[in-house]
């Protein structure tokens, strides 16, 4: 008892450190991640009219990491309008997320990996899920609706016969998915340089490529700094009926001086070298770095994974692979000559040719470069496309019960 006395005030009263606390606000949900080095007490509920979620956090006290968490709110979160934080009572921190419509909150726990400590994730789901086909026809309408310039770029020049407004025309999709983003950062280079962010501005310059095509539409798996589990990725490729699916990455090696492009596709029968089988195993552990609510299970989906008929499939993706290597081998030298094949996870779908684009080495200091510059991304951009048009040049899409009004 006496010696409990001489314990300073300040140590009496010190509980769990909280060394970062992140919010990644995305268009399907928004995830709060609080970071420690021990596991961190809780309990959280929910409060209706107006909508808040409320999370105590037990045995800490207000650090600076969470003091900054308010002004990490955005306007435009789709889910989030504001956080409020405060000592609820001695040791206990209490934590307010004020909504901006109903949610389905989760909430988790993940283990230490990586460059991560012990970590508490609050994901804000709406209550009614966000439906990627009518995001797409929303998109459209917000194309449709822009000024365009009058035909031929003069002003007062006849304008040429407009089709009929309902002609319904069948559009290829091919689904971007920029590798990595949020709590995964995917590789980081030399002068700093994450992962996330080059495979996000390649694909955002894939996707303008693609738009611009007569026909053809791209979709961004991913359109922000925020984390998708890689069975999500197929999964929302498959809900947009996607013709394509071509995933981007940045590549990385423990050995500074690897270089070039890389193409591969889904193995059913293993890896077609080490080096294809070790970085398989690199990019499918992208689930255990950006937190996967392992308590959510989706039946459907896991079946649809472990689908093995994939034979066709698996075929047409290496005809769509050798057609990007090829055009990529115009824009950088090529770390294998061909396609290699491994288990990836996120190029699973049965029905889907799929590719994943290693574009560059951000482990090299000299590609690091290259690809942190607009330029050289643009040439990335449009070589991957050209291979994408070479492919439908040879491989027609098929025809699909999928009419879409333009």
């Amino acid at each position: 008892m006496g010696a409990a006395l001489l314990v300073p005030l300040s140590q009496a009263l010190a509980g769990t450190p909280i060394t970062a606390a992140r919010l990644w606000p995305g268009p399907e949900y928004t995830r709060l991640t609080i970071e420690s080095p021990s596991p961190l007490t809780y309990n959280a509920f929910s409060i209706t009219a107006p909508e808040r979620l409320v999370l105590d956090l037990e045995g800490i006290e207000p650090s600076p990491a969470l003091d900054e968490l308010p002004a990490r709110v955005s306007a435009d979160d789709p889910f989030v309008a504001s956080i409020r934080l405060g000592r609820y009572k001695p040791g206990v921190v209490r934590i307010v997320l004020d909504l901006k419509q109903s949610a389905n909150p989760q909430l988790f726990v993940l283990k230490p990996v990586g460059d991560y400590g012990h970590r508490l994730v609050l994901d804000v789901y709406p209550t009614v899920p966000v439906d990627p086909i009518l995001a797409l026809l929303r998109e459209q309408e917000a194309a449709r609706a822009t000024p365009q310039p009058p035909p031929g770029g003069a002003a007062g020049r006849p304008r040429a016969p407009e089709p009929p407004a309902q002609q319904m025309l069948r559009l290829v999709t091919v689904a971007i998915d920029a590798g990595h983003g949020g709590e995964d950062p995917g590789a980081k280079g030399r002068r700093g340089t994450y992962e996330k962010h080059i495979t996000l501005a390649i694909a955002r310059k894939l996707k303008t490529l693609v738009d611009a095509e007569p026909g053809m539409r791209g979709v961004l798996i991913r359109d922000g700094d925020y984390f998708v589990a890689l069975a999500e990725r197929v999964q929302k490729a498959r809900k947009v009926q996607a013709d394509l699916f071509v995933s981007i990455h940045a590549d990385a090696y423990i050995k500074p001086h690897a270089r070039g492009s890389s193409v591969f596709a889904l193995s059913e029968r293993g890896a077609t070298s080490a080096a294809a089988n070790w970085l398989a195993k690199k990019e499918n552990e992208a689930d255990l770095i950006g937190g996967v609510n392992i308590d959510v299970e989706d039946v459907t989906l896991k079946q649809v994974l472990i689908d093995l008929s994939q034979t066709a499939t698996i075929n047409d993706s290496l005809k769509l692979g050798r057609a990007v290597l090829g055009e990529l081998g115009d824009v950088n030298d090529l770390h294998k000559a061909h396609v290699e094949q491994a288990g990836f996870a996120v190029l699973k779908a049965p029905d889907i040719p799929s590719i994943l684009v290693e574009t560059a080495f951000l482990t090299n200091p000299e590609e690091e470069l290259k690809l942190r510059d607009e330029k050289y991304q643009d040439k990335l951009a449009a070589a991957i496309f050209a291979g994408i048009k070479k492919y439908f040049a040879a491989n027609p899409p098929v025809v699909r019960n999928k009419l879409v009004q333009n």
